[in-house]
């Protein structure tokens, strides 16, 4: 196919292009790079010096060793679709692209598991080989549009990981490009361990800024014999929160145990997929059980008991495949689901023990009288994992600083009662500084210290992550004075 021809002085522009094929293969043009100034988290926008689109890893390597030499900063990106801002290009980054990688390259359904390209979207894996009985077990609620590189990058989670884990559980091995531009294979085709470093939990949630992966071997799984799922409505957020520890404490662990409060099931049920939820409920929960068909029933006996101990106003179980997916859309358009009734919203990720879910709930509205703001709040209740979503509008002087400092103080909240800052979605430049409250100084630099042998000339998606680099040398700084001063 003949390529499009460059119109560009830039003489960086024009070698980029002769790296990659095809047609449309770099965007440089303003009007063009508009759609790639942010992610999902739109309250920070920079334009990107270009955007290029590889289609493997060899050329993949070539942009990356072009930008290592002539100094260029660069980041990768999949579908966007990240909610804390790590593929915001904030250095003039040219973009690479991994949308075009999209193959599903092998399926071993005799060893269980499957090799893709970072662009595949996650759910497409699980609809390739459902005919055959398996999934992929990790479930973004933008599963439908996420790529799997980008879970890697982030260690996505997903409403089961529950019971199945995130993303870091379920990957086998990375081809990755180093920001020197040399490909390395990390992990190995069935092999479930191996001797050394953990480097393969190394790279899976760094954020893009050890390494490019450009290919994925992932575990995938048996579909399940037999599933049900419970929807049950609470007329008091402290019942439903003290029946999901409850759940926990009697030996079941549900594949999802999920929860809504009353503005969000007020977002749900004014988008796409109403359930018919009541208006007046404070919350709901969703709770799956999957496994042996044998022991289901008693699961489910015990989890109705539960709930109606904690004056559960209904309770009921999915009577068919359909009425069952239909919960399940609609607590997937979750996030989404805010626009329906906000302008804009802002989502945080906070994690903690889940026996604090009560409190924090209280000290979350407390922040939201503060700063006059509307909070939904959207749980993975079973591992703790809590998305409040502070809604607000950006055209009102005010309101997005305010929103800003409002989710910093749910992340307070959150590492005050012996949780963190982040279950799934990372840190990115959204929770950089927040960073500070849960790891100390020495810890952050230990942390700096690793990407610096992977990316020693942070060329790679610089100024996420971690505090600013300013931050990072007053840190080295003050522990150089104070070995100093402990000498004799």
């Amino acid at each position: 196919m003949k390529k499009k021809k460059i119109r560009s002085n830039d003489v960086h522009i024009l070698a980029l292009a002769a790296l990659v094929e095809g047609r449309g293969s770099i965007l440089y043009e303003e009007a063009d790079l508009l759609a790639y100034d942010c992610d999902g988290f739109t309250v920070h926008r920079k334009l990107p010096r270009a955007v290029v689109f590889p289609e493997n890893a060899e050329e993949v390597a070539k942009v990356v060793r072009y930008c290592s030499k002539h100094n260029l900063p660069f980041l990768a990106r999949g579908a966007g679709t990240g909610l804390s801002g790590g593929a915001i290009p904030l250095n003039n980054e040219v973009v690479i692209s991994l949308v075009r990688m999209k193959r599903l390259v092998s399926v071993d359904l005799e060893n269980r598991q499957a090799v893709v390209e970072p662009g595949f979207i996650n759910l497409k894996l699980t609809n390739s080989i459902a005919d055959k009985g398996y999934y992929y077990a990790p479930d973004p609620s933008s599963q439908y549009c996420c790529t799997i590189g980008g879970n890697v990058a982030e260690n996505a989670g997903g409403a089961h990981c529950l019971k199945y884990g995130v993303t870091t559980n379920h990957i086998l091995a990375l081809e990755v490009v180093l920001p020197n531009g040399e490909i390395i294979t990390i992990g190995g085709e069935g092999i479930q361990d191996t001797p050394g470093y953990d480097l393969l939990g190394l790279l899976t949630g760094s954020e893009g800024t050890l390494g490019i992966v450009t290919k994925i071997t992932v575990r995938i799984l048996k579909n399940p014999e037999a599933k049900q799922t419970v929807l049950a409505y609470f007329d008091h957020v402290s019942d439903g929160s003290q029946a999901v520890s409850d759940i926990i404490s009697a030996g079941i662990v549900p594949a999802a145990l999920e929860m809504m409060d009353k503005i969000a099931i007020e977002g749900v049920e004014a988008a796409a997929f109403p359930v018919g939820h009541p208006k007046d409920i404070e919350a709901v929960l969703l709770i799956e059980v999957d496994g042996i068909l044998a022991g289901i029933g008693e699961q489910i006996d015990e989890i109705l008991a539960v709930c109606r101990r904690h004056h559960v106003r209904e309770v009921k179980v999915a009577k068919d495949e359909q009425e069952r997916a239909s919960w399940w859309a609609n607590r997937k358009t979750g996030f989404g689901a805010m626009g329906a009734i906000s302008p804009h919203y802002l989502v945080q990720d906070g994690v903690i023990p889940r026996s604090k879910l009560p409190e924090v709930l209280e000290r979350i509205n407390e922040v939201s009288k503060q700063y006059e703001l509307r909070i939904a709040n959207i749980f993975h209740a079973g591992d703790g994992n809590l998305h409040p979503l502070i809604l607000f509008d950006m055209a009102k002087p005010g309101e997005t600083d305010r929103a800003l400092k409002a989710g910093s103080e749910c992340l307070q909240i959150c590492a005050d009662v012996g949780g963190t800052i982040t279950g799934e979605h990372g840190v990115g430049i959204e929770k950089k500084e927040e960073m500070k409250f849960v790891f100390t100084d020495e810890e952050i630099l230990a942390q700096t210290n690793i990407r610096e042998v992977f990316n020693p000339e942070n060329l790679l998606n610089a100024g996420k992550l971690f505090p600013t680099p300013s931050r990072c040398a007053e840190i080295k700084r003050d522990l150089k004075d104070k070995q100093t001063a402990g000498r004799p």
